[in-house]
């Protein structure tokens, strides 16, 4: 089991997202900042996911959600790097910008 450390990018991308859905259904901001956070924490044990668009990264849908975790793996560690709405464009071998 690896640990799970979130980069404050990822923590930004996390909050923000999830504010910004609160801001028209609370209810359905916590299912969703529930299921990027099991998705999370399930890469602890089980790194499913595909190479990401970002050389060295890799990504993981969070189901029934419009988010994609990118991470990255270490022997001991899961490190989320972003978390991004799948509809943001995605430059070339770089992050999604605001």
């Amino acid at each position: 089991m690896r640990e799970v450390v979130w980069s404050d990018d990822a923590l930004r991308d996390f909050i923000d997202g999830i504010r910004h859905i609160a801001q028209t259904d609370a209810h359905a901001a916590g299912l969703v900042a529930d299921r990027i956070d099991a998705a999370a924490i399930a890469l602890s044990d089980w790194s499913t996911g595909h190479p990401g668009r970002v050389r060295g990264t890799l990504e993981k849908f969070v189901s029934k959600t419009s988010y994609i975790i990118a991470y990255t793996l270490s022997d001991e560690t899961v490190t989320i790097l972003r978390v991004i709405h799948g509809r943001r464009h995605w430059p070339d071998d770089g992050w999604p910008t605001i």
